[in-house]
């Protein structure tokens, strides 16, 4: 009885995306896509952040702290990723540790999708808005950032290292166009 109560309680609190999303989205790009089914609209599947450090040959601590970042900004636990070739022209050997990834669904995407547009987009240094050319066929959308102290979540005097990150948004598009138009219905700032 008790996950019940928590389980309504907690369909009420959803994020002021996906609320936006159920409420305005939906209707919209069902005109505006010419679908019938409500089904049929794009929706966003899971939000995948990597870090990965060319520096980590040398100093293999980089890579736990560069993953306690990216569990800080996520609220969920990174992973470590290991180097699946050795290649010796960069010191690297097979299963050294060389970065941190984080893949967030459901309710964690949601916030991280409201918090990467409302925050750290707004506080990128000289943001003329993202490049129309990160999708991949696919409806699927690729960004980069030179810098993770964009998130308030990161306490900037904690950081040893100013890193970039990998942000991939996947999408139930089959093609560009529908993952363009989510992702610009949910606020995502597209060069014109």
């Amino acid at each position: 009885m008790a996950k019940t109560q928590a389980a309504n309680q907690h369909a009420k609190e959803q994020n002021r995306v996906q609320k936006k999303y159920h409420a305005d989205i939906v209707p919209s790009l069902k005109k505006q896509l010419g679908v019938s089914s409500p089904m049929q609209v794009p929706r966003l599947e899971k939000i995948v952040i990597n870090v990965c450090l060319g520096d980590a040959t040398q100093n293999p601590k980089l890579v736990t702290q560069a993953a306690e970042e990216l569990t800080t900004l996520s609220g969920q636990r990174a992973v470590i990723t290991k180097a699946k070739k050795a290649i010796s022209n960069f010191k690297l050997r097979e299963n050294m540790p060389i970065g941190a990834r984080v893949t967030l669904r459901g309710d964690r995407m949601w916030a991280f999708m409201d918090r990467l547009v409302s925050l750290a987009l707004p506080r990128v240094r000289d943001f003329r808005g993202l490049p129309p050319k990160g999708f991949d066929g696919r409806g699927n959308y690729n960004l980069g950032l030179k810098e993770q102290i964009v998130f308030p979540e990161i306490n900037y005097d904690r950081v040893d290292k100013v890193r970039g990150m990998n942000i991939t948004i996947c999408t139930s598009s089959d093609d560009d166009s529908g993952g363009r138009a989510l992702l610009e219905a949910l606020g995502m700032p597209f060069r014109k």
